[in-house]
């Protein structure tokens, strides 16, 4: 599901969009499945710790799955929601970043006030094409965006459509004026 285009402002279009890096899933992943490898084991094998209290077996059964199902919920099921619910919007006239399913949060930056766009790459990231992008405008706090999939193509692709808006505001200006 992409960003609605009747969000948008006249004469705007998106250039491009992603999601964060899937490098993000990695540990949500692990996690599911180190708890479903536990859970199964504890489940299966809690009647062989506990054979001879019927009552401490169904409940340690029933603690099991619960807890399980708590920690796929908040280490896996949560982040994976997240991440899918995440939206890096760039369009010819602003950055748009939105996050969240439930409670929504937004960051919008204008082409026009980007001052800056930098980059930062680990290991890892290098070895995975994912990056930490950081784009600084004159008036606001750094916009900072983690899991950037080829962080380096999409900082040369923000300085182009800054370049194409400065003209395309001076061009306007010219009109105006004249």
């Amino acid at each position: 599901m992409g960003y609605p285009t009747k969000l948008l402002g006249q004469d705007e279009r998106i250039e491009f969009q992603m999601k964060p890096h899937w490098r993000a899933l990695i540990p949500p992943m692990l996690w599911l499945l180190g708890v479903v490898f536990v859970g199964v084991y504890a489940f299966a094998r809690w009647g062989d710790w506990f054979t001879n209290d019927d009552a401490v077996r169904s409940v340690g059964r029933w603690v099991v799955l619960l807890g399980s199902l708590f920690v796929i919920i908040i280490f896996s099921a949560r982040p994976l929601i997240y991440w899918l619910t995440t939206d890096y919007v760039f369009t010819n006239r602003r950055i748009i970043v939105r996050t969240g399913f439930i409670a929504r949060q937004g960051r919008d930056m204008p082409l026009s006030k980007v001052n800056n766009v930098s980059f930062d790459i680990s290991v890892l990231g290098r070895l995975l094409n994912y990056g930490q992008l950081m784009v600084v405008s004159a008036s606001d706090d750094p916009l900072v965006i983690n899991d950037v999939p080829g962080v380096e193509s999409i900082q040369r692709e923000i300085n182009r459509l800054h370049e194409e808006d400065d003209l395309r505001r001076r061009s306007h200006g010219d009109l105006i004026d004249g």
